[in-house]
């Protein structure tokens, strides 16, 4: 059921108060952050006392819904051999007891024919970057299928996205002009509409989520997968978190690690930083995912000719200029930032698919860029993510600061600097939170992933995170994927292996390990 604010009262949230976030190599120009290690890669062997995931003793009540959930999510035909399983589970809106109530938590399992039925499964989040659900449905179509063919993966999508509990806090209207940048409301400059916009969004969804509107960070959605962990009936599970996920999976680490019995961290936010220099970091990823998207569209010949970054940079700024009718410069960039970003396993076969649809809205066909829109709304721009991203996020900068940085960026970054600046104001009306605190103390070893050109995060977030990781005394390794997208674990059968060999026995890969595009 879609909770609307009329029906708040007779939804499945019954609260009661109590006390008041190829052609040419595909190798973009961005450095590994250390030098990597090629030839043969030493490992670091796991202590002996390394706990085990188990089994669930009482499991969730599956159903099978493998073709449903490919068809909802626009990925086609069923691979042969997979099998997707849906599930709810019920968690506390407020494991604290501050909140009384219940939330539906959504859940995906994906397994194949050969997958055995007798190991643990691995618990996967994203976070508010894309529903869970959706990352390993994008993961289990992909070529590289060694982890799924292994172990069978559970799927946690975070409250308000995917198949959780859905949010519908915000005015028609006010979802368009926030997707859009303000591109397309009247009066005052870009960095004013959008701080309005958000004022406005901010009371909407806050006023709707009451008195829970403090419950979607990182920390409650760490109690959910503890929940999934209690439901099951388990000592130790093993966690995977991608993306903003990762933060999510650090959350869980910092609450609940001694239930831990490994930690992937794929593809991780920057911690401790500030939003600026967060956003910074995507954007960079998003230039250099796009350079490497150029590279291989030249190589087979795609229909953006020769040069498919101009074609793309002037398709942006025509629709900033309002040369594509109602089609904001923001929603072309959702379409790009969605394709590039998306963890479909075979994404980088896909150059052709995006290059006709903005090749085609160069002609003035705006129908298939209009569906691509649509898509990567339906999947990155939810109202779920509004909340979610806007409870997370660390203090925003000025509206001045974001006026000079429309500047700076658009000369540095030209495809996503100027309209990334103007996306900072998006979360700007929202209550800024306490930063989730990380763990102090980690006993298991951690596998930490990344890429050098990622749209979704950037490439910076993997050396904040291992020194906090370092700072709670575990021992870790870091593996960087040398091509594009995100998450790394759908992409990477290289990275893949190196999962499986540390979901074996703890045993990390050569710190600095390089995995090829």
């Amino acid at each position: 059921m879609r909770l609307t604010r009329a029906a708040v009262l007779a939804a499945t949230l019954s609260i009661a108060t109590a006390g008041c976030g190829v052609g040419p190599s595909d190798r973009p120009d961005v450095a590994v952050q250390r030098p990597p290690v090629t030839g043969t890669a030493t490992t670091s062997a796991a202590p002996a006392s390394l706990p085990d995931a188990q089994l669930p003793e009482t499991d969730l009540s599956w159903r099978e819904c493998t073709q449903p959930t490919l068809d909802l999510l626009g990925l086609g035909p069923a691979p042969t051999g997979l099998v997707l399983d849906c599930a709810e589970y019920s968690t506390q809106i407020d494991a604290a007891g501050t909140v009384l109530g219940t939330f539906r938590t959504g859940a995906l399992r994906a397994r194949l024919a050969q997958t055995p039925t007798d190991v643990p499964p691995v618990v996967l989040t994203s976070g508010a970057d894309r529903s869970s659900t959706a990352t390993l449905a994008g993961l289990a179509i992909g070529a590289a299928g060694a982890l799924l063919a292994a172990r069978p993966i559970v799927a946690v999508d975070r409250r308000g996205i995917g198949t959780s509990q859905p949010i519908d806090c915000l005015p028609t209207e006010l979802r368009r002009g926030l997707a859009d940048n303000a591109q397309f409301v009247s009066g005052g400059d870009p960095v004013a509409r959008m701080a309005e916009l958000s004022q406005d969004g901010t009371i909407a969804c806050r006023d709707f989520l009451q008195p829970y509107e403090g419950t979607f960070d990182t920390p409650h959605a760490a109690d959910d997968i503890e929940q999934l962990r209690r439901q099951w009936q388990v000592e130790h599970i093993t966690l995977l978190g991608t993306g903003n996920g990762a933060k999510v999976a650090l959350s869980y680490a910092r609450k609940y690690g001694d239930h831990l019995a490994r930690l992937i961290l794929d593809s991780p936010e920057p911690v401790d930083t500030d939003a600026v220099t967060s956003t910074e970091h995507t954007v960079r990823g998003a230039e250099a995912a796009l350079t490497a998207f150029a590279q291989r569209c030249v190589g087979i010949d795609c229909s953006l000719g020769t040069d498919p970054r101009a074609a793309i940079t002037d398709l942006v700024r025509r629709a900033a200029a309002g040369e594509l009718g109602d089609i904001s410069a923001n929603a072309v960039l959702t379409a790009l930032s969605g394709f590039l970003g998306n963890p479909r396993g075979d994404q980088a076969d896909r150059i052709g698919e995006l290059s006709d649809v903005l090749a085609a809205a160069g002609r003035g066909e705006q129908g298939p860029l209009r569906d691509s829109i649509a898509r990567a709304s339906a999947a990155t721009e939810n109202d779920g993510q509004f909340v979610n991203r806007c409870t997370d996020s660390s203090l925003p900068p000025t509206p001045g600061k974001v006026t000079e940085l429309m500047d700076t960026w658009a000369a540095e970054y030209p495809v996503f600097g100027e309209a990334a600046a103007i996306a900072l104001m998006k979360c700007a009306a929202w209550p800024v939170s306490a930063a989730p605190q990380l763990p102090e103390q980690l006993d298991i070893p951690v596998l930490v992933l990344g890429g050098v050109a990622d749209p979704v995060v950037g490439n910076t977030g993997q050396s904040s995170v291992t020194g906090a990781l370092g700072a709670a005394g575990a021992r870790y390794a870091a593996l960087t994927w040398q091509g594009f997208g995100h998450p790394v674990v759908t992409h990477s059968d290289c990275a893949q292996r190196a999962v499986l060999g540390y979901l074996s026995d703890g045993t990390l890969p050569a710190d600095g390990t390089a995995c090829p595009a």
